[in-house]
């Protein structure tokens, strides 16, 4: 089990620290539909930040623009204090090195092992390594979420939330900075979606990562989130603690606590 200090200690000094994303007036549209209108957020080193909106509401949008697959009509995204949308193709591929990404499908290659599944981002990256490190950092990033002996097992043999811990070990293999979480606890159990939400506390803890956490799921929010921001309507509605927003008498917030 790893030592660590509290969610809330990990909060206050997360709130206190270095910004590694800075997002100031981001506007984001598709037509005449407008997804993004004048959106502010920061998220600090070492803190998780769960983006918390309905359906549609443009929380993928938003991860999509951090990580340079969409362009925003406005605004500025610096990541490691690089601004986003001014980075060219390779640039972005070197920035991606630090931004893990865990899709809400998992993503993982039918074809391949495990293993093979957690190769994969080396050889996408052109990371070239001795093949017995290779090895120790497949069966390093297995063992954080638990799962050393699936390692020459096929997705296929997996459950559905030992795929979402074997998506999680892919990630963690090139040990990035910050991390994306793409509904994280969709289609599974309760029981192992708390699982899931205290490993990425476990991530963040060891690590010192900083994550975005794009959830539905409150239980989930509740306890991985230092800060919860609320995007209603395409703008930033509310931010704060999890104890702070259950408590708003915001019309437009208040139902995701009820």
């Amino acid at each position: 089990m790893i030592e660590t200090k509290g969610h809330n200690e990990l909060r206050k000094e997360a709130v206190n620290g270095q910004s590694v994303i800075e997002i100031e007036h981001l506007y984001k549209s598709f037509g005449d539909n407008h997804v993004l209108i004048d959106f502010d957020m920061k998220v600090s080193k070492g803190e998780n930040v769960a983006v918390l909106g309905r359906s549609g509401s443009g929380k993928s949008v938003l991860i999509k623009c951090i990580i340079g697959l969409l362009q925003p009509e406005k605004g500025t995204i610096k990541v490691l204090g690089q601004n986003v949308p001014g980075l060219s193709h390779d640039e972005l591929d070197k920035m991606r090195v630090k931004v893990g990404f865990l899709f809400q499908s998992n993503a993982l290659y039918d074809s391949m092992t495990v293993r093979e599944n957690l190769e994969f981002p080396l050889r996408r990256h052109w990371i070239e390594k001795p093949k017995a490190e290779v090895n120790d950092m497949v069966m390093e990033a297995l063992t954080n979420v638990g799962l050393e002996h699936t390692v020459d097992m096929m997705p296929s043999e997996l459950s559905g939330g030992m795929r979402k811990r074997i998506g999680l070990a892919r990630t963690l293999i090139l040990k990035p900075e910050i991390i994306l979480y793409d509904e994280p606890t969709t289609g599974l159990d309760p029981i192992t979606g708390r699982d899931i939400s205290q490993l990425i506390n476990d991530v963040q803890k060891k690590y010192n990562a900083s994550s975005i956490i794009i959830s539905h799921d409150m239980n989930c929010i509740k306890i991985t989130a230092n800060r919860i921001i609320a995007l209603v309507e395409g703008k930033r509605r509310a931010d704060g603690s999890y104890d702070e927003l259950k408590d708003t008498i915001d019309p437009l917030v208040k139902p995701f606590f009820e």
